[in-house]
């Protein structure tokens, strides 16, 4: 099985299970990589309540070496972050980028900003009944080009759930590769490579991050994949892989991306 890069530990707030319990549903998953990339600390504090906190990052280091004090040989485990993407944010994801020897970071669109609301957890249920309020079009736009500003950024290694934006299954009408091919062209540019996100299956949108029509799209562009589970229990690690390699591989793909020190190599999917 590919790597599974994009994975969460309690710290997170949202997230359950020992960093040994973690380790060993990667073998079971026979997943060629275990990453851990739990979201970042965000200033400032207290910012939301499902990240770790500043002072957590050592608790954090600790955890990812309980892992891989527990992995020993049998399995590689590669150290990462997922950072929100949200306006000025450059200087503070410059310091977490410094702050250790990562293997990759992950950028990830959460919230967003509206001219009449401070930026809001999008994808966060307590916000469940604004929805139904919201232009669509208006909306999907606004996570796109954010998203396109992610990517131009060049602080990334891998971008994380393309279209987050559609959880709840509030999906504008008609062709939505007027929202992909922009972002397309962006990620292109940008070399940073996406994920296919497994959780989107288990979500109210019931498909996986991103839609297939965008992974077309995205190969066609050569955009490199990973594939990952964003796990937030043990055993969500390698879940629902056999499912994305049939997916990747029909809009074309045939490897994904392994990475160690932010530098990159390519693994026969």
């Amino acid at each position: 099985m590919p790597a599974d890069y994009h994975t969460h530990t309690p710290l997170c707030r949202h997230a359950e299970g020992e960093p040994e319990a973690y380790v060993d549903a990667a073998l079971r998953a026979g997943v060629t990589e275990y990453g851990i990339s739990d979201h970042a600390p965000q200033l400032p504090e207290p910012f939301d309540d499902w990240r770790m906190n500043d002072a957590e990052m050592p608790d954090y280091f600790n955890w990812m070496e309980r892992a891989r004090v527990h992995a020993g040989e049998r399995l590689a485990l590669r150290a990462g972050l997922e950072c929100d993407w949200l306006p000025g944010c450059e200087p503070w994801i410059r310091q977490l980028a410094a702050r250790h020897d990562w293997d990759y970071l992950i950028g990830s669109v959460h919230y967003l900003a509206e001219a009449s609301q401070l930026p809001w957890d999008f994808d966060n249920p307590k916000w469940l009944g604004r929805w139904d309020t919201l232009d669509l079009d208006a909306l999907w736009t606004n996570y796109w080009q954010a998203y396109i500003a992610m990517a131009e950024s060049g602080l990334f290694d891998i971008l994380g759930h393309p279209d987050l934006v559609k959880k709840f299954a509030y999906v504008p009408a008609g062709d939505l590769a007027r929202f992909y091919e922009p972002v397309i062209d962006a990620v292109a540019a940008s070399g940073c490579v996406i994920e296919l996100n497994t959780a989107g299956w288990h979500k109210p949108c019931a498909e996986c991050y991103p839609a297939p029509r965008f992974l077309e799209l995205a190969c066609s562009a050569g955009i490199p994949l990973v594939i990952s589970s964003d796990a937030h229990e043990p055993k969500h690690l390698g879940r629902d892989f056999a499912r994305a390699i049939a997916v990747a591989r029909a809009a074309g793909y045939r490897e994904t991306v392994l990475f160690n020190q932010r530098q990159r190599r390519m693994e026969a999917l």
